[in-house]
């Protein structure tokens, strides 16, 4: 569902910056302009903080690679702290350090985010440090090295059983599109990759009207807006089109992989779930949360009956797309009681029902965090790429707090309406025990 355009009113281009006003309760701040190359800045003024937070959001990640190059876009977020033409791996770390940054960055299955935290007086340095990464020479003599590094992290998540079993179900849920392939990818597609092929997909991918520069912050927009032209004004645009995401179809079904080296079974059932940009966002959250978040019902009657020792649903989702996933840890020969409890749990909730202190509970715990998270820079960074992705334009902390408030019975029964738990989904197990065969 495309809702670009539906904040319109609280974000207005730099010629008139918006000023966001909450029943005179708060005043939010943001500024918007686009670069002539297509560089997309956003930027929010937090004047009562006493930090400040940037970050390069490049609106690719693996379901963007091929499946030729699979893992290519985590393998370049590593290859972007190697190394640019001013700078070594080295020299960039500590320039970090001696600003006291939080910094880091992150490769999920439809972006990459390079993000720091630091007090407003080193805010310009680094930007500075931040763009400069984004033009990164990807290092012929680091390629080999971070390579390696890559591979052990391949390596590392097969020994993790959770892990594994996401992998797997999402190679048979999205079986026909791009999200098919971990994020990490392949050890033969990595040990096969060349520079030169990143350095293409770099070159496509990374162009400035494919970037976002996400600000917030104790700060002047005006100073920010321009240290962004100073830094960023010289990138050229790529001059071709990016490929065409390719929507999933989730089926039903069921998988089972074996694998010795485990000793518990991990079970995952999925069933389709709200995308990003769907008017029960929050309200899939706060379901997701009661049937299997803290303290949730999967905690007190699978959890705390000795059925399993590690419980719950997550949901993920994308613009175009959503899963809610019930999952659990068991001993190989109580598959079955698993998956009969995490159904049953399933069952009630949708026809009898949340009680009300169930829905009182999560949302206070999700107003909790979304308070926190809009009085930090640092946190606003995601919050504010998220509204980017999802609704084409940022939006005030208010705008959130007020789609949690909407959440109620009767939105949770309507989103269970559009999006039944109770069919047969698609069953994932991974473990010791070769079930159900």
């Amino acid at each position: 569902m495309e809702r670009r355009g539906s904040f319109s009113p609280w974000l207005r281009l730099r010629s008139s910056p918006s000023v966001v006003e909450d029943s005179g309760m708060s005043q939010t701040i943001f500024v918007q302009e686009k670069l002539p190359n297509g560089l997309r800045v956003v930027i929010e003024v937090m004047p009562h903080v006493q930090s400040a937070a940037c970050g390069f959001l490049a609106r690719t990640g693996a379901r963007d690679d091929s499946r030729q190059l699979a893992g290519v876009s985590h393998f370049l977020e590593h290859m972007c702290f190697k190394g640019t033409r001013k700078r070594t791996s080295i020299q960039i770390n500590i320039e970090f350090d001696q600003m006291g940054a939080q910094y880091n960055a992150f490769t999920s299955r439809d972006r990459t985010f390079y993000y720091g935290w630091v007090r407003p007086e080193d805010f310009d340095r680094q930007l500075e440090l931040l763009a400069d990464m984004m033009r990164s020479t990807l290092p012929p003599d680091e390629f080999e090295t971070e390579k390696n590094v890559v591979l052990e992290e391949i390596a590392m998540s097969r020994d993790d059983l959770a892990s594994t079993a996401y992998d797997i179900l999402y190679e048979h849920l999205c079986a026909d599109s791009d999200l098919a392939w971990p994020i990490l990818g392949y050890e033969e597609t990595i040990r096969a990759m060349t520079r030169d092929q990143m350095h293409e997909y770099f070159r496509r991918r990374y162009a400035p009207d494919n970037l976002v520069l996400i600000v917030a912050g104790n700060l002047d927009p005006d100073q920010v807006m321009d240290s962004a032209r100073r830094y960023c004004g010289d990138w050229e645009p790529a001059g071709e089109t990016n490929g065409q995401r390719v929507r999933p179809q989730m089926r039903e079904g069921t998988a089972a992989r074996a694998m010795d080296r485990f000793h518990q079974q991990a079970i995952m059932l999925a069933y389709p779930a709200a995308a990003g940009t769907d008017p029960l966002d929050e309200t899939a959250e706060a379901a997701a949360a009661i049937l299997g978040g803290v303290n949730s019902r999967f905690y007190w009657n699978i959890m705390q009956k000795g059925l399993s020792p590690r419980a719950g649903a997550f949901r993920d989702e994308y613009a175009d797309f959503g899963a809610l996933t019930l999952f659990g840890l068991c001993e190989p020969e109580n598959c079955e009681k698993l998956v009969e409890a995490m159904r049953r749990e399933a069952a009630e909730l949708v026809e009898k029902g949340v009680e009300p202190k169930e829905i009182a509970r999560v949302k206070n715990l999700r107003r909790t965090s979304l308070a926190v998270e809009s009085e930090t820079p640092f946190y606003r960074l995601g919050q504010i790429a998220d509204d980017i992705e999802y609704f084409g334009a940022p939006r005030p902390a208010e705008a959130r707090m007020a789609a949690v408030n909407a959440v109620s019975a009767e939105s949770i029964r309507e989103y269970f309406e559009r999006f039944p738990i109770t069919g047969p989904g698609y069953l994932i197990s991974v473990g010791p025990r070769n079930w159900p065969t």
